[in-house]
């Protein structure tokens, strides 16, 4: 028991856990990211309070959410989720590593495994974990460098506005393009990560194994098309309404 986790149901277990966390993370990033589609139809959007106090009155819908991911308990959970990213990569790496291994190099996916003929995303999961990883570092540069990381560790200038990030980020046609084409690589990732998550652990019988899939593509469909409609109404308020 001592070396279980140096075997391949160890590593798939590890990565499953990993990954769950990380849709977790998702569904409540997504979630706090639509108040900004919410607050444009309310007549909200850009509304920040003059003073830089968490949860000011007058805020809009999503600067109150961008508040809540300003707090102490969120701070404590950055570096969780880092680390939760951290174990994914690794982990992932390490399982396409030792299929690649295993079904003798590049021709693994000759095997007629159903994982192997499954569909485009499940035979090319790490190809789609390296554009989604480039992606975040991308993504990251310009929420989080400079929202969370100067009130962190005091690094770069904080901005108070968060729709100002939105507009300028998504101002431009190209950029919008490049993050959607990342938030496709996230649904063909998460797509096939969904189901295969819940098999490793156990839910893999025929009547569940179909079902898992159906709702694996409905909860990455959603999770995508939330954050396609940010970028997108981010860019309509930047050329058109703003």
């Amino acid at each position: 028991m001592a070396n279980a986790f140096h075997y391949s149901i160890g590593r798939k277990l590890i990565q499953a856990v990993s990954g769950a966390f990380l849709i977790v993370f998702l569904l409540l990033h997504v979630t706090i990211n639509l108040f900004s589609v919410i607050d444009s139809f309310t007549g909200k959007f850009g509304a920040v309070a003059d003073d830089d106090t968490l949860f000011s009155h007058g805020d809009g819908l999503f600067k109150l959410g961008c508040d809540f991911m300003s707090t102490s308990f969120i701070d404590i959970m950055v570096p969780i989720l880092a680390l939760g990213f951290l174990v994914h990569i690794v982990y992932g790496c390490i399982i396409s590593y030792k299929n690649v291994k295993a079904r003798g190099g590049l021709k693994r996916y000759e095997s007629k495994s159903v994982a192997a003929a499954d569909s485009w995303s499940s035979k090319n999961m790490f190809v789609l974990g390296i554009v989604i990883l480039g992606l975040l570092f991308f993504h990251l540069s310009h929420y989080w460098a400079k929202m969370q990381m100067p009130e962190l560790f005091g690094v770069g200038n904080f901005e108070n506005d968060p729709y100002k990030l939105l507009t300028v980020t998504f101002g431009s046609w190209w950029m919008l393009l490049i993050y959607l084409v990342w938030f496709v690589a996230i649904w063909l990732h998460l797509c096939h990560g969904f189901w295969s998550m819940f098999q490793t652990v156990g839910w893999n019988n025929q009547v569940w194994f179909k079902r898992l899939k159906v709702i694996g593509v409905v909860v990455a469909t959603l999770i995508c098309l939330g954050f396609a409609a940010v970028a997108v109404n981010a860019f309509v308020q930047a050329n058109f309404i703003s």
